[in-house]
């Protein structure tokens, strides 16, 4: 009988011990799974923010004379294709994450090829109001780039918790899932769409610089 109760208590005890451990792994990839979601927060206020200028963009760029209407279309399509993606819980599924991405990249891409075109366009060049949206798109694309990056470390934080011991033990039966990341595509037309648009930004603000110049002088 005491046999039998020692047993019974020492499997009590096991039990307790499992049962804290997995306690304070849940926890702890809970706390850290909540900054990924808080990131991931501040990335799609970023992405919205780009969205919400494109209109002002395209309406400003459509005064000026026989302007290409087919890269106007383009971005006009990357935007609309953007609020199409069925988004889900993206940080926890890497399909989506790929979607959403891919609608983005387009979009970034669409508005770098504007810009080359603008550069045919000196009367739009010189439209203050144009040249204060570059400037917005510029920051945008600036915050852009940084909130991504912080996503990238808050979800590497959380997948390398998962992947530790013991949380690797009860990660999947806790429905703990990766977290997935941003794909960095090094030389891409996104990367040199995000360079052309800060280039031509700060060459717009040049232009206004000259000009103020020479009307004081």
């Amino acid at each position: 009988m005491m046999k039998w109760l020692g047993c019974l208590g020492v499997l009590v005890l096991a039990v307790l011990i499992l049962g804290g451990i997995a306690l304070g792994t849940y926890n702890s990839l809970v706390g850290l799974g909540q900054g990924v979601d808080a990131q991931w927060a501040q990335v799609e206020n970023q992405y919205q923010r780009r969205a919400d200028l494109i209109p002002n963009l395209v309406k400003t760029v459509e005064g000026a004379a026989n302007f290409e209407k087919s890269t106007l279309e383009e971005v006009v399509k990357a935007r609309a294709s953007v609020g199409q993606v069925n988004l889900g819980n993206v940080p926890n599924d890497p399909a989506a994450m790929a979607r959403f991405q891919q609608a983005q990249d387009a979009l970034s891409s669409a508005l770098s090829r504007l810009m080359v075109v603008v550069e045919r366009y000196p009367e739009l060049k010189a439209n203050a109001n144009f040249r204060d949206l570059q400037v917005q798109l510029e920051g945008t694309e600036n915050r852009i780039s940084v909130e991504r990056g912080r996503y990238n470390e808050k979800a590497q934080a959380y997948n390398t918790a998962r992947l530790r011991f013991p949380a690797v033990l009860f990660a999947n039966l806790l429905g703990m899932k990766e977290k997935a990341y941003f794909q960095s595509k090094p030389g891409s037309d996104v990367r040199r769409g995000e360079l052309q648009l800060r280039r031509h930004s700060r060459a717009g603000r040049a232009l206004g610089r000259r000009r103020r110049s020479c009307a004081r002088s």
